[in-house]
């Protein structure tokens, strides 16, 4: 029997407008956005309702918004019962529903702390007051899509109570992996305070009992990654976290989705952010970008050094590490580099040094500057990625629309996104497998040499920029899958 109506509820840790602190806003918003577009005629659908939860944390500026307060309820907790109440929102067509209550400070407070207990508690919470407010609207999901460890939680509880709640009997279930080693250790307490055992005697390793992501993988009914190739990497005991054992046991129901990226927000012609548009099919302006960066910052105007840029955390799982040496291990050629990002003390003190050591080259700015960044992928003639890992990856992709080549690790959804120059015709950057600044070093070097020749290199630009990596061919991935998810029997 053909699927006529879908109630998707999608929870996040953080979602673009509202709050954006890493990839997973970037994603929440744009696959949201792109499964809400879908028209009728594609979607095969009469009705299709997705409606988006968030934490209503201090940081959301609630005068930018006008928000309507629709439902007061109460969440289940050992101590008592904790009050929660929920706004509703629309942005482009999609309701969302900011959720708060004591355990998510509405006066201050980051969105992810350094206290594993108080993010604990504060995720269990909202995870828990999500379900408990489609219960109150009356409005029943036919999948909850949560995602990463902080919205596990849901998945865990509606499978705990599926069998004897009427409501949620025949909700299906999916949970996203954007970042597996992070599970939510710290946790555990929470989980017991809001009623949500430990799994004593399934199949998870004893450590992983009573934390909320392998709670979340260990019942969901479906699992998706945010790459193919992250979906096999997890499997393995490098990526796998510790539970690639368990993920393989659970390897029939876990698929690989590519991530996209929001072409419109992303798009080099109309970007109001960098000094000079330009397009595929105009591509001389950018070169107005380059010239622009190196006055702006200090480095010699020169269009003939190629500029390699940085954009993101500083983090080891970045391979930040790896850019240093391996620009140490290159000062015998021309090139200029800008990184542009922050984090860990150790790295950003790295990246001072190196402008230090190489100050007519390197220009480091510790800070998080998305109107910089914007510039960087405009301007820099490549970007470096050396990720240790990396689920999926959306600054290869952007960099690629604005004809900023990659120079990127062959990990995950990099090696999904970036076609190596030596191996395919059609190349749109440069890999290279080995985590180390040598492996690195010798892909920035074969970068370089193919600079050399102007032609080889506007060429290289065009087919990057050619990639699509809209959020169209994933959504209606997602869709089938949800429509998949609905035909299944209800887990018991």
């Amino acid at each position: 029997m053909s699927i006529s109506k879908l109630k998707i509820l999608f929870l996040a840790a953080e979602a673009r407008p509202f709050v954006t602190v890493g990839g997973l806003g970037e994603v929440t918003y744009s696959l949201i956005r792109a499964l809400g577009s879908l028209p009728k005629n594609i979607t095969g659908l009469d009705e299709f309702d997705i409606r988006l939860a968030l934490p209503f944390y201090a940081a959301i500026n609630e005068e930018n918004y006008n928000l309507q307060p629709i439902a007061d309820f109460n969440v289940r907790h050992k101590a008592r019962h904790i009050k929660a109440t929920a706004f509703e929102v629309h942005v482009d067509g999609i309701p969302v529903y900011l959720i708060h209550g004591s355990p998510i400070p509405k006066e201050s407070g980051p969105i992810y702390s350094s206290d594993a207990a108080l993010d604990g508690k504060k995720f269990v919470f909202f995870s828990l007051a999500a379900l408990e407010l489609a219960r109150t609207l009356q409005w029943q999901p036919d999948v909850v899509h949560a995602n990463d460890w902080h919205t596990a939680p849901a998945i865990y509880s509606l499978c705990l109570r599926r069998e004897s709640d009427k409501f949620f009997s025949n909700t299906a279930t999916l949970l996203g992996i954007h970042n597996l080693p992070y599970l939510g250790v710290g946790a555990g307490p929470a989980l017991n305070d809001f009623g949500l055992p430990p799994a004593h005697g399934s199949n998870l390793p004893f450590w992983a009992q009573n934390l909320p992501f392998p709670l979340g993988l260990l019942v969901a009914d479906h699992i998706v990654a945010v790459s193919p190739g992250y979906a096999q990497e997890i499997l393995t005991p490098e990526f796998g976290s510790g539970l690639n054992k368990f993920l393989k046991s659970r390897a029939s129901i876990i698929t690989g989705i590519l991530n996209g990226i929001d072409i419109f927000y992303w798009d080099p012609e109309t970007d109001s952010q960098i000094q000079f548009n330009y397009s595929e099919g105009n591509i001389k302006p950018r070169k107005g970008n380059k010239l622009w960066l190196q006055s702006k910052l200090g480095l010699d105007t020169n269009p003939s050094i190629p500029v390699l840029g940085m954009v993101g955390r500083l983090d080891n799982q970045k391979g930040v590490d790896l850019i240093m040496d391996a620009l140490l291990k290159l000062t015998d050629r021309p090139w200029q580099a800008i990184l542009l990002g922050s984090g860990q003390p150790e790295l950003e003190n790295a990246a001072r040094r190196l402008q230090a050591t190489l100050p007519d080259r390197v220009r480091s700015i510790i800070a998080y500057d998305k109107a910089l960044s914007r510039c960087i992928y405009a301007g820099c003639d490549a970007i470096l990625i050396p990720s240790r890992y990396e689920p999926c990856g959306l600054v290869q992709m952007i960099a690629m629309r604005y004809g900023c080549i990659p120079i990127a690790r062959a990990t995950g959804g990099l090696r999904d996104t970036i076609k190596d120059y030596d191996q395919i015709s059609n190349s749109t950057g440069f890999l290279f497998k080995k985590a180390t600044s040598k492996a690195l070093a010798a892909a920035i070097a074969r970068a370089l040499d193919v600079y050399k020749d102007p032609h080889q290199w506007l060429e290289l630009q065009k087919r990057a920029m050619a990639e699509d990596f809209s959020w169209e061919r994933s959504a209606l991935e997602y869709l089938e899958l949800y429509k998949s998810l609905t035909k299944r029997p209800a887990k018991k």
